[in-house]
């Protein structure tokens, strides 16, 4: 966990480099320590109130997503695999996948193609896990 927190703090890249706040449940797994190595590089840690669920859940329900869709149906051969494949799905939700939230749009749209081409494309992630239909342009 203490590797973890290096990781997301660590100034060439780490996810939480220059950002401001970290908000957090109040899980075990958040230990003193952990929350000292992230304040300490001058990230706030932000612990949500005890049985709060609603307070966090556009995290919970991207856990819940990522869970459903990819996590839960690989089996991972080492660490390498799995961020490769958080990476894989984090861009399909971001740019493939369409969220109800939305109405079903995506939330990067691409430029619109008209919807009478006929010609339907699919690109495949993660060996075809992860699948974006779409029309291909004339």
């Amino acid at each position: 966990m203490m590797q973890m927190a290096r990781n997301l703090t660590d100034s060439e890249g780490g996810a939480l480099h220059a950002k401001k706040y970290l908000i957090i449940d109040r899980d075990t797994k958040y230990t003193e320590q952990f929350r000292r190595l992230i304040r300490d590089d001058g990230t706030k840690v932000i612990r949500l109130p005890p049985r709060s669920p609603n307070l966090n859940a556009y995290a919970e329900r991207f856990v819940r997503s990522i869970k459903n869709e990819c996590l839960d149906r690989m089996i991972f051969v080492g660490q390498a695999s799995l961020r490769r494949a958080v990476s894989e799905y984090v861009s399909h939700y971001h740019r493939e996948r369409n969220h109800q939230g939305l109405d079903n749009r995506l939330l990067h749209a691409p430029a619109r193609v008209p919807v009478d081409s006929g010609v339907i494309g699919c690109r495949g992630r993660l060996g075809g896990t992860l699948n974006f239909y779409y029309h291909k342009a004339a």
